[in-house]
């Protein structure tokens, strides 16, 4: 826990003035509870407030560590100093109780303290994921996998994926707070013998805690474990984001950049440099937040009743974890909201290896034309290796300059050279006709998908009653279900089906409890053909929809027009 890297409000919970403001509301709670069982003296109880209930300045703080140089004991500091505010009637204060009840009993209001800020951190971040996802649902790129380009995706889908995964993480994170918000107020070696567990009931309601269970003399350190697994969790997926964002920042890739404030600077040698120093940082304090996985995990196996091996560790681990990823979340919120994208970028990429992404779609249409899948495999896998022949790379003599023949040096003119070389492909040819030529790679244009959206455009424009109506119907989730199930075509299907005009209706219906139906039924205009299911599963979920995978098809005559209309449709679709 250094400075650079805290914020005032996370470093404040783990302050000596906080931490010793939480011992004394433990001691005087308790005496409270005490005194109304008739334990000790109402008058008593009154006189500890009273006289106690000082705030914990410079002053007190030193007077206390003074103490424990001679006592060795950071309880009986407290409790000396405690005593010479309060006067006699001290003599009740820590009665019956042990140093484990008050010190695990603040670690326990401390860290459900954290958890509150960590919680507020990562809706500030979901906020940001899902703002940028809408802006970007239909700002196509390439997707990679191993690196390596694969299929079309949307940099909406990928800001999507972790507004996912943060939802999830505070799921866990709301869960791990509950875990560790317990209270033991039960004496040495935790069997009441001294002490009444009706003052662990009450200490534990004025602190917002639950009592413990069943407990040794500490509270069971596997509840301790659980919250620092899921902070590292977190932090993990932290890493992930940042990666990505270092990734695509990459001088070869540049299809997304942390926000460059003007007078930054990048580099102490090369005053070119444009460095993701935020995501790299981001990575490095993921890792300080991990490395307090593994130590508390070890604090579980503690011996018999009592032993205070973990108490170092997590004095550490308490403070630097939470602080870290306090940080951590929030710069990580910053870098979302002021991240640079480059859609030009991403469509040069996605255009860059002639429609060979086009690879899988051509496979499974081959299938469905009643071609194994094993000789649909072998027909695309060929034509596609020649594409690379194409750009200069021999897959089977890399270290030399491929020899093409007058097929592929035709394609080496054309944008989808994919699409070229096997329309010229003699097996395929025997396969495929003309007209299923044309429904793979000529049916889609522009005009084609501009006609379709103001078509659903114009079927939102229903009577008020048919609106309510379905916007009724697909309320209920079954009947959600049943409308996708039946009303939208298959992606083999057309578009607009003559025997089911109605599911325009359908959707516009599903659609209608957005804040924008309109554009969510131009959304749906689009990505209707995905045979992805991300839309159909978004429509269902709880958080709505972040963002839509792009139609295979309108990705592909983005690659197979001339560059000039490429910009146009880019700045069309996103």
């Amino acid at each position: 826990m250094i400075p650079r890297y805290s914020r005032a409000e996370m470093t404040a919970i783990w302050a000596a003035a906080n931490k010793f403001r939480i011992w004394f509301e433990i001691e005087a709670h308790a005496c409270d509870a005490m005194a109304a069982l008739g334990v000790i003296p109402k008058d008593a109880a009154a006189a500890i407030w009273k006289n106690g209930d000082k705030p914990y300045t410079d002053e007190r703080i030193a007077r206390i560590d003074e103490i424990e140089r001679e006592t060795k004991h950071d309880v009986i500091a407290f409790t000396t100093e405690l005593s010479e505010h309060i006067g006699e009637e001290s003599r009740f204060v820590h009665q019956g109780m042990t140093s484990s009840d008050v010190l695990d009993t603040c670690l326990a209001v401390q860290m459900m303290q954290a958890a509150d800020i960590l919680l507020t951190d990562i809706d500030k971040l979901l906020a940001a994921l899902k703002r940028r996802a809408f802006e970007t649902k239909l700002m196509p790129c390439i997707g990679r996998s191993h690196g390596i380009h694969a299929e079309p995706t949307t940099m909406g889908i990928k800001f999507a994926r972790f507004y996912a995964e943060f939802a999830r993480s505070r799921v866990r994170l709301e869960a791990a707070r509950a875990d560790i918000t317990t209270c033991a107020i039960s004496g040495a070696v935790g069997t009441f013998a001294n002490i009444d567990p009706r003052v662990e009931e009450y200490v534990a309601d004025k602190l917002g805690l639950t009592p413990e269970p069943v407990s040794s003399q500490v509270i069971p350190r596997d509840r301790h474990a659980h919250y620092f697994a899921v902070l590292g969790v977190i932090a993990s997926s932290v890493e992930n984001v940042a990666t990505e964002i270092r990734h695509l920042q990459r001088t070869e890739v540049r299809e997304a950049q942390e926000y460059f404030a003007p007078g930054q600077k990048g580099s102490s040698a090369m005053p070119h440099k444009r460095n993701p120093i935020l995501s790299e940082n981001l990575t490095g304090l993921a890792r300080i937040v991990r490395s307090a996985v593994v130590p508390a995990l070890e604090n579980v196996a503690l011996w018999h009743e009592r032993d205070i091996s973990h108490s170092s560790v997590e004095r550490m681990i308490g403070p630097d974890a939470t602080v870290t990823l306090d940080f951590a979340l929030s710069r990580l919120a910053s870098v979302i909201d002021k991240l640079v994208v480059y859609p030009e970028n991403m469509m040069n990429h996605l255009n860059a290896f002639g429609g060979i992404h086009d690879a899988q779609r051509v496979l499974l249409f081959l299938t469905q034309k009643g071609v194994s899948r094993e000789a649909a495999y072998k027909i695309v896998q060929r034509n596609a290796m020649r594409v690379w022949k194409t750009f200069g790379i021999d897959p089977d003599n890399p270290d030399s300059t491929p020899a093409m023949d007058d097929t592929e040096k035709a394609a080496a003119e054309q944008d989808n050279r994919l699409a070229f070389l096997l329309s010229k492909d003699e097996e395929l040819g025997t396969i495929l006709s003309e007209e299923d030529f044309s429904a793979l790679f000529e049916k889609d244009s522009i005009a084609y998908h501009g006609a379709r959206r103001r078509y659903l455009k114009a079927r939102l424009r229903l009577s008020s009653g048919w609106r309510v109506l379905w916007s009724r119907i697909a309320s209920r989730p079954g009947r959600r279900r049943f409308l996708f199930t039946n009303m939208i075509p298959s992606p083999a299907s057309s578009p607009f089906p003559s025997d089911s005009p109605e599911w325009p209706l359908a959707i516009s219906g599903v659609l209608k409890r957005r804040r924008n139906p309109q554009d969510s039924v131009l959304i749906c205009s689009i990505a209707i053909e995905s045979s992805s299911g991300i839309f159909l599963r978004i429509c269902s979920s709880v958080t709505g929809a972040l963002c839509v995978s792009m139609s295979f098809m309108t990705l592909r005559i983005t690659s197979s027009m001339p560059a000039s209309s490429r910009s146009a449709t880019t700045t069309s679709l996103a």
